[in-house]
């Protein structure tokens, strides 16, 4: 292991500070385990000895570092110095050593002043446990009452004391324990798994907030299979990601059995993982979250039949309904990010249907149009889904997905449907069907949408032109029916309004005006009977 002190000098000049105000004072927590560990790291966390020493000691820092502002939070006994990118990036935190106690009903602890191992001591883990002396006259000395370094070598998850009590204590550390098992590739131990299987229930009394913080960078880690494994055999994930813990266990009808969809879950994840290693953060979390999520209705669409034995049809439109609610509950954000996902939900098995050397340019249009800029990001989940055991399948289908990639390539060169926009405009659509906005001009952009998508014409202004003088009338005509028959609609009626829309736009309407009503009329019928037999369901 390389030596534990990062950012020697900075801790120097700490050191210096704290000897002129007679304080003792300690680097402690992550960024000495970092050093132990040889990973990067800004954030240095440092305890001193004595009533408020925390304060003083980083306002006198931030003086001695040529006027840099400590942030003083006086209800917390902390402050902190945050040094610009010229000067590192660092995060500098000051506290005065500390001991907890917890009442049962909460998280947030009664906080006294302490000795070094006492602060030491109501640390989650051995390897977070560790101190090291800054005063020059012990300067570099590791403190270790609890045995952090050998469980760094070990590569072992270890609470300083009972495991039990430490996670009653605070049941955020039973996912801070997943979290750095995935991060670091360390095992828990045996004792804190046990303690973890007894606590499961105590994180009930969590934030979502400060739950979804921790999925996030279980996510973010190189292995996230590794974390949500330990979250899953310690009957954790039941109580945060109940959604994921729904897909486990593999049923057997007739000699026939389905994966383990849990399992294949993690193993997408991981690939996606693996896959997306050098992405910027931000880019990759989100495709991850679609990895996790993107077979999340299969329970719900399970089917057996002796035919075709297990399926799940539907599962991937059903699962993208799923995700505005699990990103609400999750407190997720609901903009762009959260469209991504469901859109690659949504779109995960459409590119299997396209390895067929047979498919149309049509089916490989439709496909650019709904991914838009995402269509990458979907080939990579889509390759991720590959988790057969057998090499020679994953190559077959590896190989069929780069013929599905040349497709993309040769249809997008010819007809440009990345972030397509028709080429007829809605002003112009208006000048053409003589009317302002309406029913009559959605008509006739989707028609013309759908007429170049089905290459029945080219993706060109002119011939979207003529498309769209050959079709105005009927747009106009099914339009007026739309407006005839929904200002009939009244009170409950109105919720049919909806169905009459879709086969004013896509249904075999009748020529003749009556026979057309009649349609419609039977339309509205349906739909309500549909919205009520719902309802009674």
């Amino acid at each position: 292991m390389s030596s534990p002190l990062p950012h020697e000098s900075v801790l120097r000049t700490i050191g210096t500070v704290a000897d002129r105000l007679g304080l003792e004072t300690y680097l402690v927590g992550g960024a000495v385990r970092d050093g132990f560990l040889d990973r990067s790291t800004t954030d240095l966390d440092f305890v001193s000895i004595g009533p408020g020493s925390g304060i003083k000691l980083a306002e006198a820092v931030a003086e001695e570092m040529g006027g840099r502002t400590a942030h003083v939070y006086e209800n917390f006994g902390t402050a902190a110095i945050r040094l610009p990118e010229s000067d590192g990036g660092l995060v500098l935190e000051f506290v005065g050593a500390r001991k907890e106690s917890y009442r049962t009903d909460s998280r947030k602890p009664i906080v006294e002043d302490g000795t070094l191992e006492e602060d030491q001591e109501r640390r989650d883990f051995t390897i977070n446990a560790l101190a090291i002396a800054l005063n020059e006259e012990r300067f570099g000395n590791v403190l270790d009452p609890f045995g952090g370094v050998i469980d760094l070598v070990g590569k072992k998850l270890r609470t300083p004391r009972d495991a039990r009590e430490t996670f009653e204590d605070d049941p955020l550390r039973m996912l801070r324990a997943a979290r750095f098992a995935a991060q670091l590739g360390f095992s828990v131990d045996t004792d804190a798994l046990r303690a973890m299987q007894e606590k499961a229930p105590r994180v009930e009394i969590l934030s979502q907030e400060r739950i979804t913080d921790e999925l996030q960078k279980i996510i973010g880690s190189p292995k996230p299979s590794v974390g949500f494994e330990i979250l899953y055999d310690a009957g954790i994930l039941q109580h945060v990601l109940p959604e994921l813990t729904d897909l486990a266990g593999v049923e057997t009808v007739g000699g026939q059995s389905h994966k383990d969809n849990f399992y294949h879950t993690l193993e997408v994840v991981d690939n996606v993982a693996e896959a997306t290693s050098d992405w910027p953060e931000e880019k990759a979390q989100w495709l991850r979250w679609a990895a996790l999520f993107h077979d999340n209705a299969k329970p719900e669409t399970k089917r057996f039949s002796k035919e075709q034995g297990w399926t799940f049809h539907g599962h991937e439109d059903r699962g993208a309904r799923k995700i505005p609610n699990l990103f609400r509950r999750l407190k997720l954000p609901l903009d762009e990010r959260m469209d991504y996902v469901q859109k690659l939900v949504a779109l995960h098995h459409r590119p299997v249907a396209l390895v067929d050397e047979s498919v149309t340019d049509s089916a490989v249009r439709r496909l650019l149009f709904d991914a838009g800029d995402a269509i990458e990001d979907l080939m990579v989940l889509v390759r991720a889904d590959i988790t057969s055991k057998n090499p020679q399948r994953v190559r077959r289908y590896l190989n069929a997905f780069d013929r599905v990639d040349e497709k993309f390539v040769e249809v997008e060169e010819r007809d440009q449907l990345r972030n397509f926009e028709p080429p007829v405009d809605g002003h112009e659509i208006m000048d053409v069907l003589g009317v302002t906005e309406g029913v009559a001009v959605g008509i006739a952009k989707e028609w013309t949408r759908e007429a170049i998508l089905d290459g029945d014409i080219p993706n060109e202004h002119d011939a979207a032109y003529a498309y769209l003088v050959e079709h105005k009338d009927e747009a106009l005509r099914r339009a007026d029916l739309f407006d005839e028959v929904v200002g009939t609609l009244d009170g409950p009626e109105r919720a049919a309004t909806g169905a009459i829309k879709e086969a004013v736009f896509w249904g075999d309407v009748p020529a003749a005006h009556t026979d057309a009503l009649l349609f419609l009329g039977e339309v509205k019928a349906k739909a309500l009977q549909d919205r009520g037999g719902d309802s009674n369901g």
